[in-house]
């Protein structure tokens, strides 16, 4: 198997931990205590080894390069599959948080998508987004971009929270249930350790 060389954009800076298994998996031959995670820029499942034992659920972690005060070892990606239950409840949540922290990034998203082929576009990936809505996102962006979820809900009357929508798709996407990734890395590959 021939293994790509990652570019510094491919790689989390930052991740939200999901769930801290204090002995690891009880599956596991070898007892050590494991970190699952999600990353905060595209949204990667990771599996990590922490350095120390004062992680909580749904804090950020640094996850980069450089010095690591929290993780030692990130082990690799994961799939939703190989989530813990703990970690799939925390999901939402965590996905919830980044989506809000990082809003500009998403409202540029109904601002500047396109067309994926002839017959689709690329908002209607969004959960409940058919033609009627799509019509009228495009009308309104076409208005004046839109500048939050706020204005994208007032403006878009068939809208009610814009950010559950994006919420919703990168579930999607993360269970692997998807043809299109719009928001997140596609599902690892089995034994994929790098991430």
């Amino acid at each position: 198997m021939e293994e790509r060389e990652h570019t510094r954009e491919d790689l989390e800076e930052h991740a939200i931990v999901l769930d801290y298994l204090p002995i690891g998996r009880s599956s596991s031959a070898r007892s050590e205590p494991l970190v699952q995670m999600i990353g905060e820029t595209k949204f990667t499942l990771l599996e990590a080894v922490p350095r120390v034992a004062e992680i909580k659920v749904g804090e950020s972690v640094y996850i980069g390069k450089g010095d690591r005060d929290k993780i030692s070892l990130i082990k690799g990606r994961l799939n939703y599959q190989d989530l813990t239950e703990g970690a799939r409840k925390e999901l939402t949540n965590a996905v919830y948080a980044i989506v809000r922290k990082n809003e500009k990034r998403f409202v540029d998203l109904f601002n500047n998508a396109s067309s994926l082929n002839i017959r689709m576009h690329s908002l209607e990936l969004l959960p409940n987004v058919g033609k009627k809505h799509l019509a009228a996102i495009l009308e309104a962006r076409d208005e004046k971009p839109f500048e939050s979820f706020k204005d994208i809900a007032s403006r878009v009357s068939l809208l009610q929270d814009p950010a559950k929508l994006i919420v919703e798709r990168i579930i999607v996407e993360l269970k692997g249930e998807s043809r299109f990734y719009l928001l997140t890395r596609p599902p690892a590959m089995p034994h994929a350790s790098n991430y």
